[in-house]
């Protein structure tokens, strides 16, 4: 039967309520496969209006050419490395990106993971199950009071992971360079702007919080990775490719780093035989900080009404350039 409410189409995962606010308005067809399947998605996007994904659905000048009326992306996220941005600015499709709706997860992702990792202690539950009793070897992990840690990218994440640092004892070294040393933020979260160089030659915990663009690959590779302390930890939430994985695996395996923590892989899911595997003091997770059963529901939530808010009122708030700047809040 023909309609003339708009049509939707969410390609990737989507809090259920989320969704179900847009079908009171839209035709949605919310299918978390279409990521896999590209012809599928194509035809779907034959005669949509907006478009939802989240992080692995790669809207390209190509698919936005088979989708002549969609005029709104909405992103599950705030990285917009999948997104031709480009592309859509050519055609006059707004991006909406939920900025600021999964930070919280993010930040608290990586105190945790900070914690484990100067700790020490938290990876050996297997050996202790089958009798062994590691205690010398498990009693000189670090405390995070006192430490250092290094921000690298001071957006609204590497701001918010600035406060939980100080708030559980740790100074914060904060870089980018897109932020005026006289920004308020620096005073407001407590940390201390540095240069690049001497806030990881300070760090006992460096956190990676900037874009993958072509001045932040390999931000973090042998050289850099040389400067730290052999006790530091490295985590990155940002972007696969921000960190040079060979060097880290590298630095971890010969004993120059104290542990590290990755969400992101410069190519995922992390392929077998990656120079990853067997590293000692290493958490791998699958691209998950910034996902929590709140955060889901703040992420969906916001995107729904300002895709909502688009396609209703015509209005063109399309994404800032503040959120597009080098090293700020897009991150996942």
């Amino acid at each position: 039967m023909k309609t003339d409410r708009k049509k939707i189409v969410i390609s990737e995962f989507m809090d259920t309520q989320a969704v179900d606010s847009l079908k009171r308005h839209f035709d949605v067809c919310a299918d978390p496969s279409l990521v896999d399947e590209p012809e599928r998605l194509r035809d779907a996007l034959a005669d949509a209006d907006a478009l939802i994904v989240r992080n692995r659905t790669q809207v390209t000048a190509a698919l936005l050419d088979g989708a002549p009326r969609v005029k709104v992306v909405g992103r599950l996220g705030v990285g917009l490395d999948n997104i031709a941005f480009g592309a859509c600015k050519d055609r006059g499709v707004q991006v909406f990106p939920a900025t600021g709706a999964n930070a919280r997860a993010v930040a608290e992702y990586v105190i945790a993971t900070s914690l484990m990792l100067l700790r020490g202690a938290y990876l050996h539950s297997a050996a202790v199950a089958q009798g062994q009793w590691p205690r010398a070897a498990l009693s000189n992990g670090r405390e995070a009071a006192g430490g250092t840690m290094a921000v690298i990218g001071f957006g609204g994440i590497g701001q918010l992971v600035a406060q939980l640092a100080c708030g559980i004892g740790m100074r914060v070294a904060g870089y980018d360079p897109q932020v005026p040393a006289d920004a308020a933020c620096w005073q407001e979260t407590g940390a201390q702007g540095m240069s690049f160089d001497d806030a990881l030659r300070a760090a006992d915990v460096v956190t990676v919080h900037v874009p993958l663009v072509e001045s932040t690959r390999n931000l973090l590779g042998a050289a850099q990775l040389a400067m730290l302390k052999p006790h530091a930890v490295v985590i990155n939430t940002s972007r696969g490719g921000v960190v040079d994985e060979s060097a880290l695996a590298c630095a971890l395996k010969q004993g120059r780093l104290g542990g590290a923590a990755l969400d992101v892989f410069a190519d995922e899911p992390l392929k077998a035989g990656s120079p990853l595997a067997g590293a000692p003091n290493l958490i791998l997770t699958p691209h998950i900080a910034g996902l929590t059963v709140q955060s889901n529901e703040r992420v969906g939530t916001l995107v729904a009404s300002r895709v909502m808010h688009a396609l209703l009122e015509g209005e063109h708030d399309s994404t800032n350039t503040r959120e597009l700047r080098h090293g700020t809040d897009i991150i996942r």
